[in-house]
């Protein structure tokens, strides 16, 4: 079953300063729709990569971002991964229900503009806001196929490392709306709901922050703060060779939608892609 590329997204990766030098430019927090384990292969299986992606500088944002992305997805037989997108972990499926376990990372925010090679967001407009440092997360998931072409997705970010950044949940829905020998064409809708910790986090502004950067002071309480949608197309060139296309939107709600840090509730996302399998 991506992203939710998944946050906003969105959905990540391997350890801090590790992750730092191996995947430039991935974008960790920007929704995307929570990422399951795949259905268990019949051996293991490398996939790696590379493309770029488009996203706002951070979450509210009224400018992009265009990085450069690096995929890498080790799947073994026995459902263990080391993945770009899913972390270090442990997927599988009984039946229709898929479930996952991993240890990733959710990306900071600086309050400058950072380049296409930073692992971080960031932008000028939060001068005085400070850093946020990002978070080692353990990343549960759950899965059920309802019929061929509905499948329900559930995965929490519980932070292990800078715990006072919060914790977000992400429940959505994944549809396959097309699949043949060389096209499949996916439909995922996300809704992202976060603690009060997370929200005061991302979008609050306290009384510090509100002297040092000008904004009003601003509390964002727990709830859902953003709908996501997403659409996947993959093109597989040949047995080893595919271009994975995604293009999709964000609209940020409640608490974080009426935050003075958001210049724009509604954000667009993308990324092109192309891999090559073992």
């Amino acid at each position: 079953m991506r992203t939710i590329d998944l946050h906003h997204k969105s959905p990540h990766p391997l350890l801090g300063c590790r992750l730092k030098m191996l995947l430039p430019g991935v974008l960790l927090a920007l929704l995307a729709t929570p990422v399951l384990a795949a259905e268990q292969k019949q051996g293991n299986e490398l996939i790696l990569g590379g493309g770029v992606n488009v996203a706002p500088r951070y979450s509210g944002s009224d400018e992009n971002r265009v990085t450069t992305a690096l995929v890498l997805d080790y799947s073994m037989a026995n459902g263990l991964f080391v993945s770009s997108t899913r972390g270090l972990g442990y997927g599988n499926n009984i039946g229709k229900f898929n479930y996952s376990a991993a240890l990733s990372y959710r990306a900071g925010r600086k309050d400058r503009d950072v380049d296409s090679d930073s692992i971080n967001d960031g932008s000028d407009y939060l001068r005085g806001m400070g850093d946020i440092k990002g978070s080692a997360i353990a990343a549960p998931a759950l899965g059920y196929e309802v019929t061929d072409w509905l499948n329900l997705q559930l995965q929490a970010e519980v932070p292990v490392s800078q715990r006072d950044n919060g914790t977000a949940l992400h429940f959505g829905i994944v549809s396959p709306l097309y699949k043949s020998a060389k096209n499949s064409v996916t439909l995922a809708l996300t809704g992202s709901w976060g603690t009060s910790k997370y929200m005061q986090t991302y979008y609050g502004v306290s009384a510090s922050q509100s002297a040092a950067s000008g904004f009003t002071q601003y509390n964002a309480g727990s709830g859902i703060y953003a709908w996501s949608t997403n659409l996947n197309w993959t093109y597989k060139i040949n047995q080893d060779w595919s271009v994975i296309t995604e293009a999709g939107f964000t609209q940020l709600t409640g608490d974080a939608g009426n935050s003075p840090l958001v210049q724009r509730k509604t954000s667009p996302t993308g990324s092109l892609k192309v891999t090559y399998s073992f």
